[in-house]
């Protein structure tokens, strides 16, 4: 016997739509196609940008190879901790490949920046950033993002693989969660 569905709580409001989250993803998937020669290595940064990896990968139209690294600066709060944390390292070596780091959401800039540095040590040919979402006015460190799904405002977002507390991953479209 399967469970029943559970409604998302009231608290939720629909920011971006799963018909709009598709339609520009297959634009990203195109754009990126044009932009790379060769071999690509999608670097997922766990949990957060796995559904929307997923779904990139499939309309990327170059050879991709994927892994993925986890980095941590929120735990179960709404705002980053400044403090940034690798738990989980990759498995391969990007010497000399095309990097591909696909983010959930850049705000303030503080994990990019980190994560920027310790892949541009490792001598990989090129490195460029796909995040799903982006809110500019949160910025703290200047960094560049190549490949934006979404520019956002600063509102606290659950769905499409980011969560609160692990909770609304699953949500089919991007929902403000509100007080």
């Amino acid at each position: 016997m399967s469970e029943p569905v559970v409604a998302p709580p009231a608290n939720l409001r629909v920011l971006v739509p799963a018909d709009k989250i598709k339609a520009r993803i297959e634009e990203l998937g195109k754009q990126i196609s044009a932009d790379y020669q060769g071999p690509i290595l999608m670097i997922g940064i766990l949990k957060g940008a796995f559904i929307f990896m997923s779904d990139l990968a499939r309309v990327i139209e170059k050879p991709t190879r994927v892994d993925f690294m986890g980095i941590a600066s929120y735990g179960n709060a709404k705002s980053t901790s400044g403090e940034v944390k690798l738990t989980k390292d990759l498995d391969v070596s990007i010497e000399g490949m095309d990097v591909l780091v696909v983010e959930d959401i850049v705000d303030s800039g503080v994990t990019l920046t980190y994560l920027v540095h310790l892949l541009s040590q490792r001598r990989p040919r090129s490195i460029r950033i796909a995040a799903f979402l982006d809110k500019p006015e949160r910025r703290m460190r200047p960094i560049k993002v190549n490949y934006c799904g979404f520019e956002i405002p600063d509102e606290f977002v659950v769905g499409y693989g980011l969560d609160y507390a692990e909770d609304y991953r699953n949500l089919k479209d991007i929902r403000v969660l509100e007080s």
